[in-house]
């Protein structure tokens, strides 16, 4: 093919309407650009073999073709402590091979401009940011040439091998960033942004770089050439992928094992020198504790779990009391824990710092608002944590990661030095797995709590409460019976209905009661107590925080910002009715528990959640949690979350509470008999279900008429008994379960009932009695969807059924 037709070919395919210039100097720009193509071809047959060849394995795993070269550039020297590491501190970092280091050429993905320019004068700006930050930059990558390409192939340095599926393209033009990211090589990476610049103008500056003695036309073309080239480094995009982004993305198992993403910041407080000889050692001596981002040290901020609070609040001037009284009794402080922003919320996700990872099940949530402290426990990279504790921040995280928590009573341990969320609910709680070291940080915290170690303890067990939990009794109250029975000094365990109890003794609360039956009192008091709680939280959080939230607007989660809103709207109308409430419940349950009494309650109604910080947390279920937590929240009674081994591979736990003050006692309890309460968790683990044995159907058919009549006079419990034997002769009949629902929602025991007529259904698909049964038990429990869906599927069966009816319109405006 003759010169010019070549010379047309180049031109048509990288720059439609490009002038050579005069006639003059045409030969020359022939000569050079033949002689390129020549060159250029030659380079890619060697580089194409060359690639094909080191294709082997163990390139890949070491670097998956990212790079063009390796260096590494420090990062600037730490300031001396007390002052906070560099934020960046640790973190590796590579960069585009179109970005300047002092001394380096930037090689623009392509040799020929390695080759014809000099040395930078000066490194990036961006990348010195960074390095002034504490990270390290360790290498330049691979890019497309001249910043064009979606493939993010390179002629001269190759392909950088996609590690989420090799044989695919790793895209580019910042291909060898991405890779490196991607691999792990790095923990960020800096790539460069498609501007879109027109391709006769790339390829101006491109040729006025090489080929000298070029003439591209008149000077003005070589002044816009070169400011197109300053263009196109100054609007280089940042791809910063910052660590909370990839904790989520990643979720490599190495991350998990080092760390699970419960910290928000790393640091060690040595404790006090210890005694000398022969004087003992200090209590908490060799233990490492974490705590949550709301507690304060000297010359540190406090971030609240949100940066704008971080950004817009001094150093603390000194130490939370409860953290000098532990690092002066031994212990270790490690690092700051991931929380719920402002201390809002029960998912323990965070916008900003991402979602530790629960080490129970990953899958699921940990739970909140101390969520990254209860992790840090769970996973054993801590002995012990604190969080705070004002609407559920303790107890609910310890449930779902299957840990002991203590939230005491109110105001027995000092909160100067914590933020504060709301000053009549907040208490600071901790976690341990140990009892013995719960128990230890507990007598250490709570010096001013007097009720010790008593001979005798009396358990009382909420049936009612218990209705609200998805898990077979064999596992919660069949396990603290047996333990209770094993132990001297422990009364036989009582039962009783705290819903009924509290209505009767708190009076005040009638002003947040919703109407309801006598089948629904449990469920109506305990939403009056949680009610009344939420309220007197946002007014105090209002109160404490509003200047800061209208000033700064900070920018929040979704979940958290729904109750910021609720609280900056909220009205201090009934503050004192509120104040009453709690002063009320207090002296209801210290009347109950005296000094030696335990309430036993479930600590949470439902299984841990998903683990998806993505999506809104579900009202209903929300509302659910707060049921239960309400009770120590609103009275200031202590409370303790045991774990109970698992469920269906979900943690279960329940809760005791004491009376206000009675913290010491109830510590002292728990260390007592959790080796008696883990025994029978085993036993109960490995424990079948009892067969179902079919017998004689006239004998079933007597029992269940007893059953009716037992019913029909009021003996629900006689009702119950009588049906279970029918239910053992002959195990497939509908109207055994279903008339045995009945007899259990009399009694107000709704799981049950539920469970009886899931059964009667499974035999019976149009037992419209069932799905009437299951629905009044699902209102009690306040699945609402699930009850509005049954009473639907009875008026399809039953069109004119009025009590049906009347429950579908009722539902509905619940839902609504």
């Amino acid at each position: 093919m003759a010169d010019r037709q070549v010379l047309e070919s180049f031109k048509l395919e990288l720059g439609k309407g490009l002038t050579l210039g005069r006639s003059s100097a045409s030969a020359n720009a022939k000569a050079l650009i033949v002689l390129g193509i020549t060159v250029a071809g030659v380079l890619i047959l060697a580089e194409a073999t060359r690639r094909r060849r080191r294709r082997s394995k163990k390139v890949a795993v070491e670097h998956f073709g990212a790079f063009v070269e390796r260096f590494e550039l420090p990062p600037s020297p730490q300031p001396p402590p007390p002052a906070a590491r560099h934020t960046l501190a640790d973190l590796k970092f590579a960069i585009s091979d179109n970005f300047e280091i002092k001394d380096y050429v930037a090689g623009y993905g392509n040799p020929d401009w390695q080759r014809t320019h000099e040395p930078a004068s000066r490194t990036a700006v961006v990348v010195s940011m960074l390095l002034k930050h504490g990270a390290t930059c360790v290498g330049r990558t691979v890019m497309d040439e001249l910043a064009f390409g979606v493939t993010g192939d390179n002629s001269h340095y190759g392909s950088p091998i996609n590690p989420e599926l090799p044989s695919l393209a790793a895209g580019g033009s910042s291909s060898g960033s991405a890779v490196a990211v991607a691999a792990e090589l790095v923990d960020f990476a800096l790539g460069m942004r498609d501007q879109e610049i027109e391709d006769r103008q790339v390829l101006e500056s491109f040729k006025l770089e090489l080929g000298k003695g070029l003439t591209l036309g008149r000077s003005s073309a070589s002044a816009n050439a070169k400011a197109l080239i300053v263009l196109g480094i100054t609007v280089a995009g940042v791809l910063i992928l910052a660590e909370a982004t990839r904790r989520r993305r990643r979720r490599s198992k190495k991350v998990a094992v080092e760390h699970f993403g419960a910290f928000v910041e790393r640091f060690e407080l040595p404790p006090s020198p210890q005694p000398p000889p022969p004087a003992a050692r200090h209590t908490l001596a060799d233990l490492k504790f974490a705590i949550s981002d709301n507690f304060e040290i000297k010359d540190y901020v406090a971030g609240y779990g949100n940066p704008d609070w971080q950004r817009t609040h001094e150093p603390a001037s000194r130490t939370a009391v409860v953290v000098s009284m532990l690092l002066k009794h031994g212990a270790t402080c490690v690092g700051r824990t991931v929380m719920d922003e402002l201390a809002f919320g029960v998912t323990g996700d965070n916008l900003h710092y991402g979602s530790p990872i629960n080490p129970e099940l990953p899958s699921l949530a940990a739970g909140g608002s101390s969520s990254g402290s209860a992790v840090a426990v769970a996973a054993e990279l801590v002995d012990f944590a604190l969080g705070t504790d004002t609407v559920g921040g303790v107890r609910i995280p310890a449930s779902f990661c299957g840990i002991l928590g203590f939230r005491p009573s109110h105001g027995v341990v000092s909160t100067i030095g914590v933020l504060t969320n709301s000053q009549s609910l907040d208490t600071i709680g901790w976690f341990a797995r140990d009892p013995s070291i719960l128990h230890c940080v507990g007598h250490i915290l709570l010096q001013s709590s007097s009720v010790g170690l008593k001979r005798t303890r009396r358990f009382i067990l909420a049936d009612d409460c218990f209705q609200f939990l998805r898990v077979p009794m064999q596992k919660t109250v069949h396990v603290l019976s047996k333990a209770i029975e094993n132990l001297s000094g422990y009364q036989p365990m009582k039962h009783m209905n705290i819903g009924q109890y509290i209505m009767t003794n708190v009076l005040s609360l009638k002003e947040f009661v919703e109407p309801s039956t006598k089948k629904q009192l449990c469920t109506s008091t305990l939403k009056a107590i949680s009610s009344a709680m939420l309220l007197l939280q946002r007014c105090e959080f209002k109160t404490n925080h509003e200047e800061w939230i209208n000033t700064v607007k900070p920018r929040i989660g979704i979940d958290i910002s729904a109750h910021v809103l609720a609280a900056v709207n909220s009205t201090h109308e009934n503050m004192k009715s509120l104040y009453k409430v709690r002063i009320e419940m207090r002296n209801a349950l210290n009347t109950l528990l005296k000094d030696d009494g335990i309430l036993i309650i479930p600590t949470v109604t439902d299984f841990p959640f998903k683990r998806d910080s993505k999506k809104k947390m579900i009202r209903e279920i929300e509302d659910r949690l707060y049921t239960l937590l309400s009770i120590a929240g609103m009275s200031g009674c202590c409370q303790v979350t045991i774990p109970l081994g698992k469920h269906e591979d979900y943690p279960i736990s329940i809760s005791y509470i004491a009376a206000h003050g009675a913290d010491k006692f109830l510590l002292d309890t728990v260390l007592d008999m959790y080796p008696s309460l883990q025994e029978q968790i085993t036993i109960a683990s490995n424990l079948d279900p009892a067969p179902d044995i079919n017998g004689d159907m006239d004998a079933a058919e007597l029992l269940k008429e007893k059953g009716n009549a037992a019913y029909k006079g009021k003996q629900w419990n006689k009702a119950v008994s009588f049906y279970s034997e029918a239910i053992k002769l002959n195990n497939a009949n509908a109207t055994y379960y279903c008339n045995r629902a009945a007899a259990y929602l009399e009694l107000g025991c709704f799981q049950q009932a539920e469970a009886d007529c899931n059964q009667a259904l499974s035999f019976d698909k149009k037992n419209v009695k069932a799905y009437m049964r299951r629905g009044t038990s699902r209102e009690m429990l306040l699945c609402y969807k699930e009850a509005l869906q049954d009473f639907k599927h009875a008026l399809v069966l039953e069109p004119q059924n009025k009590t049906a009816l009347a429950a579908e319109k009722r539902l509905r405006k619940l839902v609504g």
